[in-house]
């Protein structure tokens, strides 16, 4: 598809409206999307149910980081579709053990545990963590804690919102899950004074997406490796937006030269496709599950894995975390050098930016109803910040383009 970079018509259609109200009327209010109904997807770019075009800046919280559609994950895909989907874990499949040997060798770590989803991956890790502690560290059974981070999102388990403070995703869930210890992010100092000897783990973003793209002061996480080094505690990295070339390295951890104990991933490990978590780490850490003690149906299904070690390929060109690393830097720049006396800060990580507002008048979710009538579709967090994280495909042009339709808006 070639990159048509006019403005999309702003009236929604009939088909589109048809869609919305079944939409409506029949699914549960979980979600407040944007009234866009998208039909057809290629590259950067889709269509709606009434054949109006847009950019997608958002890519699905990076899950489509290699693009609508991929040709090389589309072949892998109908490939194995044609040999076997599912077999589940009583069995093994001839693309589970490629699948992990590539991945460990991507993190540079030993073993893999895949599961489907990233709060899955999330929960593994949690429960990986308190195994660990109790079986290696010597943590009193059932008193393990794990540090957690203020503004975090992992998920929307009743265990992992029993650590937020969102009081969206959080409040009227209860009763919570106990074991969690939450501090500020960014201040190695607040995990140190947090750590007892029951702590097991810290759990942090990288950088925090749903928060609005927050990016933790430089030395940040080199002083959380050193801390957990010195503690005898687990580092555990949640890269499931942050990781596979969304800020310019494949982890977000690399830029500080940081090695967790167990790296979370999902969302793009699944190339847009199917849904594929992993939990990644050491014979040590991950060494102390044994048959039963933890598993899925779907976790590491031959369709999943045959996608995931597609994606693997690509990432091991290096081609997409360069362009993410250059084209978020174009757009930082161009951003930055503007006149927005509407915008309070830019923060951005390669190819991932949030750009939060003085105040909320209007609102970030109105700025993005604004940029959904120019044909760009991007997504509001927290009533003051507009989320961008476009495909990693996406060209120079098309990231002009994003800029543009941005600086006309604010």
């Amino acid at each position: 598809m070639t990159a048509d970079l006019t403005t999309a018509p702003t009236a929604v259609g009939s088909a589109a409206e048809r869609l919305l109200d079944l939409e409506d009327r029949h699914g549960a209010h979980n979600y407040h999307p944007l009234p866009v109904v998208i039909a057809t997807a290629e590259g950067a770019w889709v269509h709606d149910a009434d054949g109006r075009r847009y950019l997608d800046a958002l890519a699905a919280y990076s899950a489509v980081n290699f693009g609508h559609g991929h040709p090389d994950l589309i072949a892998a895909a109908k490939a194995q579709l044609d040999r076997v989907t599912l077999t589940s874990r009583a069995f093994h499949n001839d693309q589970l053990g490629p699948f992990c040997a590539e991945l460990a060798e991507l993190c540079g770590m030993d073993r893999v545990l895949p599961m489907n989803t990233g709060a899955e991956a999330v929960e593994t890790g949690i429960k990986t963590a308190r195994k660990w502690g109790y079986e290696v560290k010597g943590v009193p059974d059932g008193q393990a804690e794990i540090i957690v981070m203020e503004g975090n999102f992992h998920g929307r388990t009743t265990t992992i919102v029993s650590f937020s403070d969102d009081p969206v995703a959080h409040d009227h869930f209860g009763p919570y899950t106990p074991g969690f210890v939450r501090v500020p992010y960014g201040s190695a100092d607040a995990i140190r004074d947090a750590i007892t000897p029951n702590t097991v783990a810290v759990l942090l973003e990288p950088v925090q997406g749903e928060a609005g793209v927050v990016v933790p002061p430089a030395g940040y996480l080199q002083a959380v490796r050193d801390i957990c080094d010195e503690q005898r505690v687990l580092m555990i990295a949640d890269e499931i937006q942050a990781g596979l070339g969304r800020t310019g390295r494949t982890f977000a951890c690399e830029h500080e030269g940081v090695v967790p104990d167990l790296y979370l991933l999902g969302k793009a490990l699944g190339g847009g496709i199917v849904p594929l978590s992993a939990v990644v780490g050491s014979d040590e850490v991950l060494g102390v599950f044994g048959p039963g003690q933890h598993g899925s149906t779907f976790g590491g299904n031959p369709l999943a894995c045959a996608v995931g070690r597609e994606v693997i390929a690509l990432l091991n060109t290096g081609e997409f975390q360069q362009r993410a690393a250059e084209l978020g830097q174009r757009m930082a720049d161009r951003l930055a050098a503007a006149d927005l006396p509407r915008v309070k800060e830019i923060r951005a990580h390669g190819l991932w930016l949030g750009v939060e507002m003085v105040d909320a008048d209007p609102s970030a979710r109105a700025l993005c109803e604004q940029l959904l009538e120019r044909g760009l579709l991007a997504k509001d967090t927290h009533e003051t910040t507009i989320r961008l994280a476009p495909p990693l495909v996406i060209t120079a042009d098309e990231a002009d383009w994003i800029v543009d339709q941005l600086i006309a808006v604010l």
